[in-house]
């Protein structure tokens, strides 16, 4: 009877053993998504209608800095910052006002579909908001082609743009639908600097652990497959089946729990940033 009694406590451990080891087979939980975006610095860009003057003076000379300083005057007048005078801001000016004698243009974009974006990127110039005032003609002076901008409302609003904390221009004169003439050209910024930054890298990985993630999810669900379909569940095929399994789940949610922490701290940066952009 004791014999017996014994073989049925074995058999009953033996049974919760097993139904405790099977359950730990547990479906690896779906990684969190993205709740949070770069925004597309869709960097704004304004480009009214070029200007060209009404009248041709005989004394018509521009010069950059005299360009700067009056367009500074008409922001105070309105009680706004001045704007701080860039290099590769002013680099990017000259090569418009050089491409539109070359090419024989006066758009904001060449006959190459390029436009003060692409001129500012090319010079490195990384921005939030990009616009830009163009002029042609033979202006008197400085304040005479700043004066006549401010009298345009889209030329206006660029001057006057809050959005705006630096400036390139450039001024040259040369032969231009057979006449000697005057080009100016105002690109007006707010870099990219003026905002925090966001780690890419961080990105980068996060989407590689996403990948990773996936892989073995399937690499998963094909374990479990075999656990599944291997007779009987005992013995040592069936347990190191779930030992398989049960280590590489530990392992898919350890990278899990890095990823959300990962995620977590790139829509944190992604939050200050959109708020910046937004102030």
């Amino acid at each position: 009877m004791m014999h017996y009694l014994k073989i049925i406590i074995m058999t009953v451990l033996l049974a919760a053993a097993l139904w405790t080891f099977g359950n730990r087979f547990q479906n690896p939980p779906e990684i969190q998504e993205f709740t949070a975006t770069l925004a597309d610095i869709e960097k704004q860009i304004s480009t009214p209608d070029p200007l060209r003057a009404a009248d041709d003076s005989p004394l018509a000379f521009l010069t950059r800095a005299g360009t700067v300083q009056w367009t500074n005057a008409a922001r105070e007048e309105n009680n706004l910052s001045p704007l701080e005078p860039d290099v590769g801001l002013n680099a990017a000016a000259l090569v418009k006002v050089r491409d539109m004698f070359a090419r024989q243009f006066f758009a904001h974009v060449s006959p190459l579909g390029q436009g003060a974006s692409d001129l500012a990127d090319q010079e490195g110039y990384e921005y939030i908001s990009i616009g830009e005032n163009l002029a042609l003609g033979n202006f008197e002076n400085d304040q005479i082609l700043v004066e006549a901008w401010m009298n345009s409302p889209g030329h206006r609003a660029n001057i006057l743009g809050d959005n705006f904390t630096e400036i390139g221009v450039a001024a040259e004169q040369g032969d231009f639908e057979g006449r000697r003439v005057w080009l100016a050209v105002q690109i007006f910024a707010r870099p990219r600097s003026d905002c925090p930054s966001v780690d890419e890298f961080l990105k980068i990985r996060i989407e590689g652990n996403e990948t990773k993630l996936d892989e073995m999810q399937d690499e998963l669900s094909a374990l479990r497959q075999e656990m599944e379909a291997t007779r009987p569940k005992r013995g040592e095929e069936y347990n190191a089946k779930v030992q398989a399994y049960n280590e590489r789940a530990q392992e898919y949610n350890a990278l899990l729990k890095e990823t959300k922490e990962l995620i977590v701290s790139y829509n944190a940066q992604i939050n200050a940033f959109n708020f910046c952009l937004n102030e």
